[in-house]
């Protein structure tokens, strides 16, 4: 006991100076410019939904937020890069999706991070509503049209969606095992190149960010017959039926949230949520986010740990039930 004590008493006072040193840094944060990681193009859904959010979070702060794109592999690229090269001090944070965080490790073979173990996950900015739409030159306007219509014409239909292991490509395939017909799947590198091919003919239909495809809507040069986000209809387009009317349980969670690298200070974390909680309750961000087919988050990081864990485990059955091979 006696050699022992010595080293029991420098343990205990190395974590509680690390504990005040932790304490003391946090409360000094941010006292510089804080980079946000986003893993997509530029210009797309994901850019519509963090700008309003990071701008009021860069003022209640006191210091600029630099937005980085790092994109590819459905977002595992800047994902990854944040997970491995991300200093855990709160000045390099990731713009988070549930594509590369809930769905990749359910469809990929090998994934280079650990998508709960790698980060603190601070959380979730905002909930997108996705939105079937197909060409409106095709005899069909509801989910089950897009059935007939593919039992009719075998080969015939193709998909367009974001990447491979995205909740676009989910949505896909999930229609198709419980519609039991077969769809094309033409993966792409974001939402802007679906909608170019969506347009040209290229392909037929496709699973879609709201905010993509709302012009286009607008103009009556896409037709949207269905709500694949949520069993609920969406309030931005309450005519729309969910998917999960024709189908019942048909459901692909989307989400944008805020996640920082592992070990990150939880005063931190804390700070960075609570901050965003009161930003995601202003009229006006509600209002902005709305417009892109969004509803806010907020919530707390224990929260939205255990949400993407449920997550991770309800696609890894949805993969295995619809038999998509892991790439």
């Amino acid at each position: 006991m006696s050699t022992l004590q010595p080293s029991l008493l420098r343990l205990i006072a190395l974590l509680m100076f690390w504990g005040l040193t932790s304490s003391a840094f946090a409360q000094n944060y941010p006292n510089k410019p804080i980079r946000i990681i986003n893993p997509w193009p530029a210009g797309g859904p994901a850019d519509a939904i963090a700008r309003p959010v990071m701008e009021r979070l860069s003022k209640a702060l006191g210091q600029p937020i630099i937005i980085e794109i790092k994109s590819g592999a459905n977002g595992m690229v800047g994902t990854e890069y944040v997970a491995k090269n991300g200093t855990p001090d709160g000045y390099v944070l990731l713009l988070s999706h549930a594509g590369p965080t809930t769905i990749s490790p359910a469809v990929q073979k090998e994934i280079s991070y650990r998508a709960v173990e790698d980060f603190e996950h601070v959380t979730i900015l905002a909930m997108p509503t996705i939105v079937l739409v197909v060409k409106p030159e095709l005899p069909i306007k509801s989910v089950p049209d897009l059935i007939a219509y593919a039992r009719k014409n075998p080969g015939k239909l193709a998909y367009g969606s974001t990447g491979l292991g995205s909740t676009t490509h989910l949505d896909g395939e999930l229609l198709a095992m419980m519609g039991d017909v077969k769809f094309l799947h033409v993966p792409y590198k974001g939402a802007i190149p679906v909608m170019q091919d969506l347009l040209g003919g290229q392909i037929q239909f496709a699973f879609i960010g709201y905010s993509a495809a709302v012009a286009y809507i607008k103009a009556n040069t896409l037709r949207p017959i269905a709500i694949g986000s949520s069993t609920q209809r969406s309030p931005v387009s309450p005519e729309l039926p969910a998917v999960h009317e024709t189908f019942p349980g048909f459901e692909i969670s989307s989400w944008y949230g805020l996640s920082a690298p592992a070990r990150t200070p939880k005063e931190i974390v804390y700070k960075l949520q609570t901050e965003i909680a009161k930003i995601l309750k202003d009229p006006e961000v509600i209002a902005q986010l709305a417009a892109t087919g969004s509803e806010p988050g907020g919530m707390s990081p224990e929260i939205f740990v255990k949400k993407i864990q449920l997550d991770i485990a309800q696609n890894t059955k949805l993969v295995q039930a619809t038999g998509m091979e892991k790439q």
